[in-house]
């Protein structure tokens, strides 16, 4: 169906706004209805606040999505549903509808869900995905150093909870970006110190936005608190 509204995942970057590409500008400026992701209702937006900055949000169709932070599958589904019909309710109208995330819409993004449900109940919909500036591109960036040269390997790793598994991926990767970090801070400072790499480690949360905060010394994050987006990049 010709008439339908285009989906889009926009990548609107890592937090700087002048990190957001032209594309994604240009789509954000012609798309009648964006969507944006945040946790619970109410909750501030990562993604929104760098958007409102290039657009007029009063002109626009403005709608939030939630994306509850939770394992329980019943819940989860039942707010897919909403979600997925939220949106189609203006795809179906014609609208195209741009959906806003932070970083890059297919690196760990909420629109990965969006776009494989919207595929599966509704298939007719065009969904393009414009990329953007990833917090791993970023974080190289603002630490000076190359993450991969030459033969060297990369990794892109989620943190979690098993020191096995953290310490196979230092041990065969030359760089390794372990997202998710906060959770697990204490874990990856007893496999970095257990290998003797905490000095090859940096931690940086909200990276280039105003918020950002880098860790050289990781060493004093020992049992801190550390905010959501927050990650961890070690290069041997």
């Amino acid at each position: 169906m010709s008439n339908l509204g285009i989906l889009y995942g926009l990548g609107v970057g890592p937090g700087d706004p002048e990190l957001i590409t032209v594309k994604a500008f240009r789509i954000l400026k012609e798309s009648p209805v964006i969507a944006y992701p945040r946790k619970k209702r109410g909750a501030k937006s990562y993604a929104l606040a760098i958007t409102e900055l290039y657009v007029n949000t009063e002109e626009k169709v403005m709608v939030p999505l939630i994306f509850p932070m939770t394992r329980d599958r019943e819940a989860l589904e039942l707010q897919w549903t909403k979600t997925v019909a939220s949106v189609w309710q203006y795809l179906e109208q014609g609208q195209d509808v741009a959906f806003v995330t932070e970083g890059d819409p297919m690196i760990y993004s909420t629109f990965i869900h969006l776009m494989r449900l919207m595929m599966e109940h509704h298939p007719e919909v065009e969904i393009r995905s414009v990329p953007g500036i990833s917090s791993v591109n970023a974080s190289a960036s603002q630490l000076g150093i190359p993450m991969a040269d030459g033969d060297e390997k990369i990794a892109i790793v989620p943190a979690v909870d098993d020191y096995d598994q953290m310490r196979y991926a230092i041990e065969s990767h030359d760089c390794i970006v372990f997202i998710k970090v906060a959770k697990v801070i204490d874990l990856m400072l007893r496999v970095l110190g257990d290998l003797n790499l905490i000095d090859k480690a940096a931690v940086l949360t909200k990276v280039t936005s105003s918020e950002e905060m880098i860790w050289r010394d990781i060493r004093v994050l020992q049992g801190r608190e550390l905010e959501y987006l927050t990650l961890m990049v070690v290069r041997k």
